[in-house]
């Protein structure tokens, strides 16, 4: 006999309801637009929330190249990689990464919000970053979320 009458509901990648998300960058801060964006892909909005599962959303970042850095961020944060050769450590700070392409400034703050491992590399390709208000995904119809509200 099943006296509960209630029981823990788990998302998994059928019962996940997925929507397709707009966000402006323009005069955002970096940091905390992407700590945003970072939950909006993680689903911990949603009620459902999965720690294990993809419940998040698609979401489109419009406007990186007006993102904004506070303080000397733009010549201090530094960007480091590596080549894999011996002493091939390379970095860049964000003004050089800016000025190669300003959407992988927000892909990269993202990213680092995302856990590290399968899941995190899942969640990370339900970004897509626009320089310019450009996009393609207007055939998904995508809400728009406003930050500053």
């Amino acid at each position: 006999m099943d006296t509960l009458s209630y029981k823990t509901v788990s998302a998994n990648s059928k019962t996940a309801q997925k929507e397709w998300l707009l966000v402006d960058a323009d005069g955002q801060s970096l940091g905390r637009l992407a700590s945003e964006v970072a939950k909006l892909i993680r689903g911990k909005h949603k009620t459902n929330f999965t720690p294990h599962v993809d419940c998040g959303d698609n979401v489109i970042v419009i406007n990186a190249e007006k993102i904004q850095l506070t303080g000397k961020k733009w010549s201090d944060k530094e960007y480091m990689r590596h080549t894999g050769y011996p002493g091939g450590q390379r970095t860049l700070t964000a003004t050089e990464l800016f000025g190669k392409d300003p959407s992988r400034l927000v892909e990269k703050a993202v990213k680092g919000m995302l856990p590290k491992n399968k899941l995190g590399r899942a969640l990370f390709k339900n970004l897509y970053v626009y320089v310019g208000t450009e996009h393609k995904h207007e055939a998904q119809k995508p809400k728009v979320i406003n930050f500053n509200d």
